[in-house]
């Protein structure tokens, strides 16, 4: 079945473009908007698989509107993708929930990749930005005054398992659910589970968050490089 999709971005001429390369790649496109407010309306009335968000429009921005889908829609995977290389705006776009980060400068090959990635509820995030984002949120215990680190780990109604802190620490790796069912010789389907607990336990709503929150409160150790 094809994964139903709203763009939004303010230049007209870069959504006929992009409507072209996601039809011919097995995506339908339900649905465009030109700013935040805009695109909240057409996501409620058509119910989209994923949303394509740009960031500096008019009126409403990507930010304010990604959070307003992300109340609303929790399960909604909202992609980020702009012109900013800014790492602010990265970082804000992960905390106000979005699944993943692309630039306007990629090849058309990387951001169909991502984007089914996304589709398939995984982080859609090149190895150089999920890196930044990993060293981000592990360097932010260090930032209080004084120099004081947070609590290690917060207080969970319900502790994670001991296989669902294998599963994590393999997702903040950057490996997919293939990888991760390899690795731990179960079934993708039992990976699925697994994630699905963490989130819930965790309250967070995608892989991102769940990377940020994990390194955050020192849940998993940053590794250097990836999976293999």
């Amino acid at each position: 079945m094809k994964k139903r999709v709203v763009i939004v971005d303010d230049h007209r001429l870069f959504r006929v473009g992009l409507r072209q390369l996601l039809e011919g790649r097995g995506f339908e496109v339900v649905g465009e908007a030109g700013d935040g407010a805009e695109a909240v309306r057409v996501v409620r009335q058509k119910k989209p698989d994923l949303v394509l968000m740009d960031l500096m429009m008019p009126g409403m921005g990507g930010l304010e509107a990604t959070r307003l889908m992300k109340a609303e829609f929790p399960d909604l995977p909202v992609v980020v993708l702009t012109a900013s290389e800014d790492e602010a705006d990265l970082f804000e776009a992960v905390k106000s929930g979005a699944q993943g980060y692309l630039l306007k400068s990629y090849d058309p090959e990387t951001v169909i990749e991502l984007l089914e990635a996304a589709a398939e509820g995984q982080a859609a995030l090149t190895p150089t930005l999920a890196a930044k984002i990993l060293a981000e949120f592990s360097r932010l215990g260090d930032r209080r005054p004084g120099g004081r680190r947070e609590a290690a780990e917060p207080e969970l109604v319900e502790p994670l398992t001991t296989r669902e802190r294998e599963v994590l620490e393999l997702v903040v790796a950057g490996a997919s659910n293939k990888e991760i069912a390899r690795r731990l010789y179960v079934t993708e389907n039992t990976v699925k589970y697994h994630l699905k607990n963490i989130l819930q336990k965790l309250h967070a709503h995608n892989r991102a968050q769940v990377v940020a929150f994990a390194l955050r409160y020192g849940l998993v150790k940053p590794q250097e490089g990836g999976t293999t």
